[in-house]
C-alpha cells in the first residue's frame, strides 16, 4: 500500500473534457443576414472569477489590449465517489502488455469516482451566447459518451460518461455605456470517471503446470500405491511458422486419409497445424498419412492443395498466450510400495487362527 504510482487518470479525463469544446465558432452577419464573419470561441482552463476580474480591471472598451469576448472557460471544481458503481474489490483483471507483447500484467478493479466541471461561456451580446449553447446541449441527452484512455501501460480505454447537470445564466451588466456588459452562462457536468491503482506483473502468477496425486489408504506416510496425474498447456496452432510440408491433392471435411508432398519431417502421434485446424497424425505410411480431425475443439473444414502442414512443438506449448485456446497434455505415474510388513503380519494371524482350531 502507498507504492508510488502515477496513472494521470484526472489529468486525462480534464483534457478529455476540454477537447469537447474545441472548435465551437460563432458567425457574425451584417443587416442582411450575410455572414462577414465566422470567430472561433477560445478555451482556457481557470476559474470564471479569474476573467471577469480581467473584464472589470480594463473596462475601457477603446484599449485594444482589452480580454476579448466571446470566450469560455473550464474548471474541475470536486470529486465524489459514486458507490452505484461499485464492483468487488478484490476482483483482478488480467491484460497482455502492449509494449513487448509476452509479459502479463494485472491491476484490480477500479474504484468509481465523479468528477464534477464547470464550463463558463463570457459574451457580449446575447445572440452570440445563444449561438454556442446551441452548438453544446443537442449532444447531451443528458450525457455524452467520451472515450478515454484512461491507464497508458495497459492500453485500458473506457467510455466515460459526460452527464449534463444544470445551466444557469447571469447578465453582469452595470453601470453607464462606457462599461462593459458580460453575459455569463455556466454548465455544470458530472464524469462518471474511473480510478485504476498500480499494475503489477503477473507472469509469475499464471499456472503452467498442474499436478494432481491420489494416495491410497489413510496413513498418507506409509501408502500402498500413489498414483500422480501431471498436466501442461499444449499449443493447438502454429506459433513459430515452421511448416513441415503440403498437401498434394484437396481434402474434404471427411477425408480421413490422404497424401503429402513430402511427410519425412512428420512424426506420428503428433498434432500438426492446417490452416487453423488442428490435426492428430495416428499412422504415417510413405507421403499417406492417417489423422483425427478437428482435434480440441477446432473447426473441421476443407482444404485446398497446397495447404501448409505446420508443426505444433514444445517451443509453441512456450508461445501459448493469455487468452488462447490450448489443449493439455497429461502424464499418469504408477508408483508399487512393498507391504511386507503388513503381508507377514497377516500370515502369523491366520497362522494363529489355525492352531486354536
Amino acid at each position: 500500500m502507498f507504492e508510488y504510482f502515477y496513472n494521470e487518470i484526472l489529468r486525462r479525463t480534464i483534457i478529455s473534457f476540454g477537447t469537447l469544446f474545441n472548435n465551437v465558432s460563432i458567425k457574425k452577419t451584417d443587416s442582411s443576414d450575410n455572414v462577414v464573419s465566422v470567430v472561433k470561441v477560445p478555451l482556457a482552463y481557470g476559474p470564471t472569477e479569474k476573467f471577469l476580474a480581467r473584464i472589470n480591471q480594463s473596462p475601457d472598451l477603446n484599449k485594444p489590449t482589452q480580454i476579448t469576448l466571446p470566450r469560455m472557460s473550464f474548471e474541475f471544481i470536486g470529486l465524489t465517489y459514486d458507490p452505484s458503481r461499485k464492483v468487488t474489490t478484490t476482483q483482478q483483471f488480467i491484460v497482455k502488455d502492449p509494449d513487448d507483447g509476452t509479459e502479463t500484467k494485472k491491476s484490480y478493479m477500479p474504484v468509481p469516482y465523479n468528477m464534477q466541471f464547470e464550463l463558463s461561456i463570457m459574451t457580449k451580446l446575447n445572440d452570440d451566447a445563444l449561438q454556442i449553447v446551441e452548438q453544446i446541449l443537442p449532444f447531451f441527452q443528458p450525457a455524452y459518451n467520451l472515450s478515454v484512455e484512461l491507464v497508458e501501460s495497459i492500453k485500458e480505454k473506457r467510455d466515460i460518461p459526460i452527464v449534463l447537470e444544470n445551466i444557469t445564466m447571469q447578465d453582469d451588466y452595470e453601470g453607464d455605456f462606457t462599461s462593459r456588459r458580460v453575459l455569463l452562462y455556466t454548465l455544470r457536468f458530472t464524469a462518471k470517471t474511473y480510478l485504476f491503482g498500480p499494475a503489477s506483473s503477473a507472469s509469475k502468477d499464471i499456472i503452467k503446470k498442474a499436478k494432481v496425486s491420489l494416495l491410497t489408504g489413510t496413513d498418507t506416510s506409509n501408502t500402498t500405491r500413489e498414483v500422480t496425474y501431471t498436466v501442461t498447456p499444449r499449443a493447438i496452432k502454429d506459433y513459430t511458422g515452421d511448416t513441415a510440408t503440403t498437401l498434394s491433392a484437396d481434402i474434404t471435411t471427411t477425408t480421413k486419409t490422404f497424401e503429402v508432398d513430402d511427410a519425412s519431417s512428420l512424426t506420428a502421434k503428433t498434432y500438426v497445424d492446417l490452416d487453423g485446424e488442428e490435426l492428430f497424425i495416428k499412422t504415417i505410411n510413405g507421403n499417406k498419412i492417417t489423422v483425427n480431425r478437428g482435434q480440441d475443439g477446432t473447426t473441421i473444414t476443407s482444404h485446398l492443395r497446397g495447404a501448409p502442414i505446420k508443426l505444433i512443438t514444445a517451443a509453441d506449448n512456450a508461445l501459448v498466450e493469455e487468452g488462447d485456446d490450448f489443449g493439455f497434455s497429461g502424464v499418469i505415474s504408477w508408483k508399487w510400495l512393498k507391504i511386507s510388513m503388513t503381508l507377514t503380519i497377516l500370515s502369523t494371524s491366520l497362522t494363529i487362527l489355525f492352531n486354536q482350531r
